[in-house]
């Protein structure tokens, strides 16, 4: 047998974690069968904090060296991009299962403290994204998906006539964007960032890398928040804030924070010598607002007062939870925009009050930088109707994300300023950029080097030869930070044969217009973004076309050769994680990892001709075509076939196609399997429903014992001797 290269296949946290323990033996079964490793390495949050306290191995940082090897081959499911009240819960549970570790210090009171927050500041937000994605992003719905999606269409639900649903944005007033400047560096040089001659922080910036300096007003903010406020009240809308203050774990805190403050203004103003003696931190939410006051004198009186601002003349508040009474400021993590302004769009313009009734909202969005995407698609909506998903195109996405690319690498530079003042970016030849700012201004540096550009252009020329459709560049000369891009990717091009290739330049309100143009007549686009355009038009799209973003197929061919396959979108992980424990029922669909398999065991068979390891993917492809042709997806409700039951199928279904293939070897050794899965199905679904409505328990939420979780995860005794025997 050859020897192939490994794949790597992440444990991660919550929903797709407890998937993993009922796939993973199922597809080590069938792939080791040629050759293939697949191998588990622990990124998951509980995973990372352990290894910040030096009681685990860092397979993080290992797996930033994998993704620069020439064969590096990893399979990432989506993990937790941790808030400051997840971290604190994780470290709460580890604590609790025996684990010598201390509490995260919100505001460092010694030198030993602030050396604890900094290893545990690791751990925060987008902390495994920027090390593994050393690659810019394919991403696109496989044409089996499309498929199922046209002839399935699942719900959207109608825009009234004259509808009053819009999105808010700060129209260029005091934002990110009206505040933008950008310069391409002509030499390595030591990057200094100062406010008012005091050095934030220096940085090791190379030849040809884009820089890019801007600040949020804060002042402008709070007085956005208030007019929309009104004007959520004047027109009885539901007053909703979508920001994402995972993957932006400075800047989009402390932006809910301030709205948050701003909407229960006369609360914050009456308490606010309690609420500083208590350490409240607005950024945090409401549910860390009600830790903290627990116990106290006036904790009564402080919920009350809250709930009687929305019971008096406030707007309606958009909710998380309705059942519990959790709003869109219980925390910062809770509302994810690309999560959540699609489902905007797919409810036809309308969030949930506090009685659980759906109406029409003015979603909030403060930054035009991307809030004009959002505008635009529901005033579509609103001019145009719903979206029709059995005719509906699709949109492809090239994103520029590699090696830290743009805002979402800007956490080592994002600052909230301690004082009024001018903030200076200096190089080696004098000032770079500077800036007038007042004293609570987000102030933030981004970074895009010049290789993921290159390969960005290279990738987009790729595609679009392959797919024969219209590309466009979402590129706005009016944006400092597009305009660099443009001179760049002008350049590029000119490197490639693009003769017959329709490649275009929009900014962003003109290519969702005529993307959407497209999308309407069922014809595809392939849309050329930055990093963060990319995370939203990459789950406003497919939520839309297929239902969910975690059907796509997202590959980042990684610049030094290897492959990154990520498998979707876990922003409803939480809810299906307490479903599973309350009635034993997982509804999470594990199709992305199964898509995200084939593309992984594709790419070795490109760089290693081997008969029975290209046997292997052609009978994965067929399966995740018997997958879908069959509607095997979970359930939704307790006593219907859930995930377990879907893993069955995909194995019942690869057994069968590779005993019926051509590589005899193969055909010999998975007959038997077919067979046994084929005539035992009625008793092995029997063994997997048998568990459903009885709740579970698995040892942990953020840090599952795996004995516990796999017996909970593989309750089919028939299905698990036929698969370990393989």
């Amino acid at each position: 047998m050859s020897k192939l290269p490994q794949i790597i296949w992440s444990k991660i946290d919550e929903a797709p974690a407890l998937a993993t323990y009922s796939l993973l033996p199922i597809v080590n079964a069938f792939t080791q069968a040629a050759g293939v490793s697949v191998v588990e390495k622990d990124i998951s949050l509980a995973g990372r904090v352990l290894a910040a306290m030096g009681l685990a191995e860092d397979e993080l940082t290992k797996l930033g060296d994998v993704v620069l090897e020439e064969d590096g081959n990893i399979i990432k499911l989506p993990n937790i991009s941790a808030s400051v009240g997840q971290l604190k819960d994780c470290i709460a549970e580890l604590q609790s299962q025996g684990y010598d570790i201390p509490n995260y210090p919100e505001n460092p009171a010694n030198a030993d403290e602030e050396a604890t927050q900094a290893k545990y500041a690791v751990c925060l937000g987008s902390a495994v994204n920027p090390v593994l994605r050393e690659g810019n992003s394919d991403r696109r719905a496989a044409k089996a998906v499309k498929r199922f999606a046209q002839n399935n269409p699942h719900r959207l639900r109608d825009f009234a006539e004259n509808s009053g649903a819009y999105v808010a944005h700060m129209g260029g007033n005091g934002d990110f964007f009206a505040h933008e400047k950008s310069v391409t560096l002509d030499k390595d040089q030591s990057v200094t960032i100062a406010l008012n001659g005091n050095t934030l922080t220096t940085i090791d910036a190379i030849a040809g890398e884009v820089l890019d300096g801007t600040f949020m007003s804060v002042a402008a903010l709070r007085a956005f928040y208030k007019q929309t406020i009104q004007d959520a009240k004047d027109k009885d809308l539901i007053w909703s804030l979508h920001l994402k203050a995972t993957m932006m774990k400075i800047s989009d805190p402390i932006m809910f924070g301030h709205g948050f403050e701003i909407f229960f203004e006369e609360v914050f103003a009456k308490y606010a010598d309690t609420f500083a003696a208590l350490g409240v931190n607005p950024n945090m939410g409401m549910s860390d607002l009600e830790k903290k006051i627990a116990g106290h004198a006036d904790e009564a009186a402080i919920k009350a007062d809250f709930l009687a601002a929305l019971e008096s003349d406030a707007p309606k508040l958009a909710m998380v939870d309705s059942d519990k009474g959790q709003s869109n400021f219980n925390a910062s993590n809770d509302v994810i925009i690309d999560a959540s302004m699609p489902v905007v769009v797919r409810e036809g313009g309308k969030q949930w009050d506090r009685t659980g009734a759906a109406g029409e909202t003015v979603a909030v969005v403060p930054d035009s930088t991307y809030a004009m995407f959002h505008e635009e698609m529901v005033a579509d909506c609103v001019k145009n109707g719903q979206y029709d998903v059995s005719t509906m195109g699709t949109m492809q996405n090239i994103g520029l994300m590699a090696q830290k690319a743009e805002e979402y690498g800007s956490h080592p530079t994002t600052f909230e300023l301690a004082e009024a003042g001018t903030v200076t970016v200096t190089g080696a030849d004098g000032v770079l950029m500077s800036f007038e700012c007042e004293a609570g201004d987000i102030w933030r540096l981004a970074r895009t080097k010049d290789i993921p550009i290159r390969d960005w252009v290279r990738l987009t020329v790729e595609r679009t030869r392959l797919e024969g459709i219209p590309a466009v560049f979402w590129l706005d000369e009016n944006r400092a930070h597009d305009a660099e891009l443009l001179k760049k990717v002008n350049e590029y091009l000119k490197e490639y044969d693009t003769n017959g290739l329709d490649i275009q330049f929009m900014k962003v309100t003109d290519a969702t217009r005529f993307t959407n143009a497209r999308v309407r007549k069922g014809e595809n686009t392939i849309a050329v973004t930055g990093n963060v355009l990319r995370d939203h038009l990459t789950d406003m799209y497919p939520i839309l076309e297929l239902g969910t973003s975690a059907k796509m197929l997202s590959i980042v061919p990684l610049i030094a050769g290897g492959g990154l396959y990520e498998t979707g979108a876990g922003g409803s992980a939480p809810k299906h994680v307490d479903q599973f424990l309350a009635e034993g029922h997982l509804r999470w669909d594990s199709l992305g990892e199964i898509l995200a398999l084939a593309e992984s065991l594709r790419f070795i068979g490109q760089k290693h001709s081997d008969a029975k390891l290209q046997a292997l993917t052609e009978a994965l492809d067929v399966a995740n075509n018997g997958y879908l042709d069959n509607n095997k997806e979970p359930g939704r409700k307790v006593g219907q076939p859930d995930n377990k039951a879907s893993h069955f199928f995909v194995a019942q279904y690869w057994a069968d196609a590779l005993a019926k293939g051509d590589n005899a070897e193969l055909a010999e050794k998975f007959a038997p399997v077919a067979a046994a899965l084929k005539e035992n199905e009625a008793k092995i679904m029997e063994e997997l429903l048998a568990v459903e409505g009885k709740a579970q328990d698995v040892g942990g939420y953020f840090h599952p014992n795996d004995e516990m979780a796999a017996k909970a995860m593989r309750p089919s005794a028939t299905l698990n001797a036929i698969i370990d025997a393989i």
